[in-house]
């Protein structure tokens, strides 16, 4: 019997130093794959020279994959003139992809997709309510500027999806208000981190490395670290962070911005601007491997965001043990327990300043045990996992079926 195949759509390269929490989740659901199925990746291509438009067979994370780059995109952490959703959704028009499973990541894609045959599945990873009508920059989200234009477009696309998931429960509720005849079709899933790269170290070990990584940034041992961990885009606002880091007005403590973006050059200029160039680390884009390090090393993960889903960054930091700070956006507040951290109850620099000061003070209060406690629920390897041999059954089923017919 042939293998089932599952084809993902985005508009990314997994094999570049790529930001976002769909890239982990989509490279997580490639890693996790079970040897019963076949796993294509429409994506995009990273250097002028190679070819774009023909399939490839490559290998990610020790699976044997089919990869389609549509067209070359040499850093996707950036935002272009004209939108890179736009250049992916012209690239699959004309296309078909007819595959046993297909999952999508962004609605606007599926414009090309109406007559392709095999089961859909689109993620939802953001509350898109509160994403178009955050208050912050128009630009940031084209759709802000035409809301009215963008539920059209999605009433006209979401009947085509055989299941809708997503990550967040306010998501959820509303699509299931919005498309009362899909409810059967919509359900909550948990996001998932990858629970072989993100893990804890000991109390003695993480204070080794906190060292360490003092010495390499040449800063005094005593520093206490603050992460962040994402694009530098308005969604995520790592300036409200920064203007916070000015408010906790601690010499002590020192901030790591792991990313890269738009913002990064409103950020610097932010910095001199506040005198804080000394107290502030850009390190830019980093691996992932590279990431978890950090997690595992600093004292504290803010989440300073104006909308999410849940952001796979702090699962990630849940997990290696590091409470998280947030400001009230997306999953987060209602993962998050008194001893695994504090939710901003204010989008202030001050409030987050607040309970940046409370975790440094008492990190008895925050123990690992019980951030990786929180975390453990979302292990890759159990969702994932579970996800698969849902979709295994539903095949075999099928097959099944055309068999006795």
């Amino acid at each position: 019997m042939r293998k089932p195949v599952l084809t993902i759509f985005y508009q990314f390269n997994p094999w570049n130093t790529t930001i976002g929490g769909i890239q982990t989740l989509i490279k997580t659901f490639i890693k996790y794959a079970p040897d019963e199925f076949e796993v294509k990746l429409v994506g995009t291509g990273d250097c002028p020279e190679k070819p774009v438009g023909v399939w490839q067979q490559a290998e990610f994370a020790g699976k044997d994959i089919s990869f389609l780059p549509l067209f070359t995109l040499q850093n996707d952490n950036v935002r272009n003139l004209i939108p890179t959703t736009l250049k992916y959704t012209l690239g699959l028009l004309g296309k078909h992809f007819d595959s046993d499973f297909m999952h999508f990541h962004r609605i606007e894609p599926t414009l090309a997709s109406f007559y392709w045959t095999g089961e859909k599945t689109l993620f939802i990873h953001n509350d898109i309510q509160t994403q178009i009508q955050a208050s912050g920059d128009k630009k940031a989200i084209l759709w802000r500027r035409f809301p009215a234009a963008y539920f059209a477009l999605e009433s006209l696309l979401v009947r085509q999806f055989d299941r809708i998931l997503s990550c967040n429960t306010d998501a959820t509720r509303l699509y299931k208000q919005r498309y009362p005849n899909l409810q059967d079709r919509i359900q909550y899933i948990k996001n998932s981190f990858d629970n072989e790269i993100f893990y804890p170290l000991t109390e003695g070990q993480r204070q080794v490395k906190r060292q360490e990584l003092a010495s390499q940034l040449s800063l005094t041992e005593e520093k206490r670290f603050v992460l962040f961990a994402g694009r530098l885009h308005p969604q995520k606002d790592p300036i409200l962070l920064v203007r916070a880091i000015a408010a906790l007005n601690d010499t002590r403590v020192h901030l790591l911005i792991a990313g890269d973006g738009e913002l990064a050059g409103d950020i610097r200029a932010e910095l001199v601007k506040l005198g804080l160039s000394d107290r502030v680390t850009m390190l830019g884009a980093v691996t992932q491997e590279e990431i978890a390090r950090l997690h595992r090393i600093c004292n504290v993960f803010v989440l300073s965001s104006e909308y999410e889903g849940l952001p796979l960054v702090v699962l990630e930091a849940l997990a290696s043990g590091t409470p998280v700070v947030t400001t009230q956006c997306g999953e987060t507040p209602n993962l998050l327990g008194v001893k695994s951290g504090i939710v901003c109850l204010e989008r202030t620099p001050t409030c987050i300043a607040e309970a940046i000061r409370k975790v440094l003070l008492h990190p008895e209060n925050y123990p690992t045990e019980a951030c990786v406690r929180a975390a453990q629920p979302y292990a890759a390897r159990t969702v994932i996992g579970d996800v698969y041999s849902d979709m295994l059954s539903r095949w075999e089923q099928k097959a099944s079926w055309a068999v006795g017919v």
